[in-house]
């Protein structure tokens, strides 16, 4: 029962650690003065992968290479699937063309270096599939590239604008931040012991409890944020939001646990990150298809139904 305590004591953590740092950080973005789509892509989407970067270091360090694998990848998969597909389900979502040409091939791209590296055995006549702390630093280079893009966009979005709503003193966002990444460091050590420890008291495998339980969790953040934003017709910050996750998820966070120490790729990923892979894919002929660049509520429908028939096979595989 302490256990199942432990899970729940931590996802009440992450989840209040990631708003309180996700508000801090978007007010102190607001006053410099980017769009609601940089705003997306840098500090909303740095601030909700916080849980899984913490889950993750423990995971790295603890040697539990399938929560640090499931986590990842049953986040991403939640993000685009369930998170994007709800808020699409909310309001149709219309985007920036950037969105389209850039950030979603760019997620793409995450995936495919991920899966790359996830499949030595075949694609390298390795012995073992292990993703080296090599492979961790490739994945950081990515990530540095990313972050020019970044940077690039930050001159280029730049605005004037004079709304204070939702800004705070420079005290009271420090507390935020602060105490936010507390929080979050607490209940990242919580929920990966919690899980670890009913994952083999019941005989469930770590890679189950992680892709669904722990990823769920740690997507809370992503998904309060995005539906928040869609109910203000803050499209470009939700959709931000979660293409901006699902790279920091694969570039820097796998990047910083496998240069942590390397991890042994869970024989049954493949199908995981085949899902995934399908995932990104539809994003982009969704959004791509049509004059404006849309999410009908039909389409985000099939992202909902496909996610449904996803997690049900994933249970069955136990």
């Amino acid at each position: 029962m302490i256990d199942y305590l432990f899970i729940l004591l931590g996802l009440v953590f992450l989840y209040k650690g990631a708003n309180w740092f996700v508000e801090g950080a978007s007010s102190l973005a607001k006053q410099l003065g980017v769009s609601p789509l940089v705003i997306g892509l840098t500090v909303v989407a740095f601030g909700t992968s916080m849980p899984e970067l913490i889950v993750n270091v423990f995971a790295s360090i603890q040697g539990n290479s399938n929560v640090a694998f499931g986590n990842i990848v049953g986040s991403n998969i939640i993000n685009i699937m369930l998170i994007l597909g709800l808020t699409g389900l909310i309001s149709p979502m219309i985007v920036k063309r950037s969105v389209v040409w850039k950030e979603i091939p760019f997620a793409l791209l995450a995936v495919l270096v991920l899966a790359t590296m996830s499949n030595k055995i075949l694609l390298a006549n390795d012995t073992v599939n292990l993703l080296t702390r090599t492979d961790g630093i490739v994945l950081l280079f990515f990530f540095l590239i990313f972050v020019y893009y970044l940077f690039e966009s930050i001159r280029s979005n730049k605005t004037n604008s004079s709304d204070s709503t939702g800004n705070y003193s420079s005290t009271k966002i420090s507390l935020m931040l602060i105490g936010g990444l507390a929080a979050l460091i607490i209940g990242g050590r919580l929920t990966v012991d919690g899980a670890v420890s009913v994952a083999r008291q019941v005989g469930i495998s770590e890679l189950l409890i992680s892709s669904t339980i722990v990823a769920i969790g740690t997507s809370l953040p992503e998904l309060v944020t995005s539906v928040a934003a869609a109910l203000k017709k803050e499209m470009d910050l939700s959709m931000g939001n979660i293409l901006g996750s699902n790279i920091f998820n694969i570039f820097f966070i796998m990047g910083i646990s496998a240069t942590i120490s390397p991890l042994a790729v869970p024989a049954v990923i493949n199908t995981d990150l085949l899902v995934l892979t399908l995932a990104t894919v539809l994003c982009f002929i969704f959004m791509f298809s049509g004059e404006k660049h849309k999410l009908e509520r039909w389409e985000a429908s099939i992202l909902l139904v496909i996610y449904a028939a996803y997690t049900l096979f994933i249970i069955y595989r136990g």
